[in-house]
């Protein structure tokens, strides 16, 4: 069937997150969440290598300091029998464009991009100030985001499939555009409480009678940790 997303070829979009028992992607702090397990890891590291591009806010970025790597022999052999380079894009999402040109992850062997605005292309080209620390091409476009306008570049640019990696603000706008595809949560065996812990999907939040809805594909529990697949009930836009 011909549809508007089918027509402008948008990259195909999921979400891999890991989060507490009661829903929470990180604590109270908004630190770093390294509650998931190495299953979890590896899980996450699997559903990296099948993409073009990973995405994530530049909270993300400030809390973990680096980026995921494909490390798995079997995963980089898969990517160059698919003619893929060995790490995908990574791409830090970022409207102020003010983050320390310091952190680990503009050292690491990554292909990096900065999606940001007119302002923050600026704020990060006055404040990087260390040989090294650049990106590879730098995307800006008005706020707020125009997730269409947005996708289509990355689809210009040779980014057909995209893995969204948080934080849930970024999550939040993508479901309002109506442009994720797929979501994987995995649920850790612990609570983090707290009414200011980040949750999947944050931003404003949706009525009830207009929440996106998700068709459960797989659950399965290994070891304490449960991994949910859900597919996102698309609107007539997409297919």
């Amino acid at each position: 069937m011909t549809s508007a997303f089918a027509s402008s070829r948008l990259p195909y979009t999921i979400v891999v997150l890991a989060m507490s028992a009661d829903g929470k992607i990180a604590d109270r702090d908004r630190s770093a969440a390294r509650f998931g397990s190495a299953q979890d890891k590896a899980h996450l590291e699997a559903r990296l290598a099948e993409v073009d591009a990973a995405l994530f806010g530049a909270g993300t970025l400030r809390a973990y300091g680096t980026t995921l790597l494909i490390k798995n022999p079997a995963l980089l052999a898969q990517r160059q029998h698919q003619h893929k380079p060995p790490q995908p894009f990574h791409i830090v999402c970022s409207a102020s464009g003010d983050f320390n040109p310091q952190l680990p992850f503009f050292k690491q062997g990554v292909p990096r991009w900065l999606l940001t605005t007119e302002s923050g292309a600026k704020c990060w080209q006055s404040c990087k100030g260390t040989e090294g620390t650049e990106f590879d091409r730098i995307l800006p476009f008005p706020e707020p985001f125009d997730w269409n306008t947005v996708l289509q570049q990355f689809n210009e640019l040779g980014l057909n499939k995209l893995l969204v990696m948080g934080g849930g603000e970024l999550v939040a706008s993508l479901l309002a555009a109506d442009r994720v595809h797929e979501l994987w949560l995995t649920v850790c065996p612990l609570l983090l409480g707290g009414t200011i812990a980040p949750t999947p999907v944050e931003g404003s939040g949706f009525p009830a009678n207009l929440a996106p809805r998700l068709e459960l594909i797989s659950a399965e529990a290994i070891d304490q940790e449960v991994f949910l697949h859900y597919r996102v009930q698309q609107k007539t836009h997409l297919n």
